[in-house]
C-alpha cells in the first residue's frame, strides 16, 4: 500500500498555467463555477446556489487536503490568480495504488486547450508524487470535449456502465477512461 501525503501542498506549473491551493478567497469563482448549469450540465451534483454552499464546497476541498483524502488545484492562468477551473485527484484507493480525476473550467476557457495542458501536470503528480499505478476519469458519455481532453492525454475508455448512477431523478450512464504510468508521456 502507498503513503499518500499532500503536506507541504505542491503548486504545479506548465507553460501557461499555474495550478494553486484553493483558498477563501475563490469563493467567487467556486460560485460561478459550480452555479453554472452549463458546467455542471454532466456532473450529477448539486448546483452551488449561494455564497455559504461555496463556503462548504471550498471547506470539503481543504478538508480532503487535510486528512490526505483527496487533493484539488484552483486552474489559473499565469500572472492572474483568478481561478478558472478545479482539477484533482479524488476517490484515491491507496491499496490498489489507483485514483479518480476530474476537472471543470469555466465555458469562457473552453477550447484553448487548458484543461489539456491542467490534466498533463495532473497526471504528472499523481504518477510520479502519489506514485499511482492507474488514473482513470469517470465521465457522461455525452460529454464528447471530456472524451476528446482524455484521449488527447493517452487515456484509453475501460468501460460504458449503463444507469449506474441515481440523481435528481433518473439514472445516468457513466463512461470510465484510465491511463496506466507505462502509458503516461511527459
Amino acid at each position: 500500500m502507498i503513503e499518500i501525503n499532500f503536506h507541504p501542498f505542491k503548486n504545479l506549473e506548465t507553460e501557461r498555467l499555474l495550478l494553486r491551493r484553493v483558498s477563501i478567497d475563490d469563493l467567487n469563482e467556486i460560485l460561478e463555477l459550480r452555479g453554472n448549469p452549463e458546467t455542471m450540465k454532466f456532473i450529477p451534483r448539486p448546483l452551488v446556489k449561494t455564497e455559504e454552499d461555496a463556503l462548504n464546497h471550498f471547506k470539503m476541498i481543504d478538508e480532503k487536503i487535510e486528512k490526505n483524502e483527496g487533493i484539488n488545484w484552483a486552474i489559473t492562468v499565469k500572472g492572474n490568480p483568478k481561478l478558472i477551473g478545479i482539477i484533482g485527484h479524488y476517490r484515491i484507493q491507496p491499496e490498489n495504488h489507483r485514483c479518480e480525476i476530474g476537472y471543470m473550467i469555466l465555458p469562457q476557457y473552453n477550447g484553448q486547450g487548458i484543461v489539456t495542458e491542467a490534466i498533463k501536470a495532473v497526471l504528472e503528480y499523481g504518477f510520479e508524487d502519489m506514485n499511482m499505478h492507474s488514473i482513470e476519469a469517470v465521465i457522461d458519455p455525452d460529454n464528447i470535449a471530456s472524451e476528446r481532453v482524455l484521449q488527447k492525454n493517452g487515456f484509453v475508455k475501460e468501460a460504458h456502465i449503463l444507469e449506474n448512477e441515481y440523481y435528481d431523478g433518473k439514472f445516468w450512464d457513466t463512461v470510465i477512461y484510465s491511463i496506466l504510468k507505462r502509458n503516461f508521456k511527459k
